[in-house]
């Protein structure tokens, strides 16, 4: 999994996040769930439909990317609100409920 920032300025920034099934058997429907680190919030968000309680995000499958066959990723994106000060990169993803890295 990586969480890559795109671009960012004083009050926003783009994210891509690319899921890579290493594994063996495909992913049958996905769903990705971290915390922010400093006050941000999700605004917009493509290929993927994305929740926020709090700083808890969780990024669900959009019907034409729930299936992740071995060997092959996704990608989604959002765009984000900023806290004033740092955008932290989240530290601790989950995959369905398992750590990621």
């Amino acid at each position: 999994m990586t969480y890559t920032v795109h671009g960012s300025w004083p009050q926003g920034f783009t994210t891509q996040v690319t899921l890579k099934n290493t594994g063996r058997k495909a992913i049958d429907g996905w769903s990705l769930k971290w915390s922010f680190l400093g006050g941000q919030k999700v605004v917009h968000d493509w290929n993927a439909s994305l929740t926020q309680q709090g700083a808890t995000v969780t990024a669900a499958n959009a019907h034409h990317n729930k299936k992740i066959k071995p060997g092959h990723s996704v990608t989604f994106g959002f765009n984000g609100v900023s806290a004033p000060g740092a955008n932290p990169t989240p530290d601790l993803f989950l995959l369905n409920g398992a750590a990621c890295a």
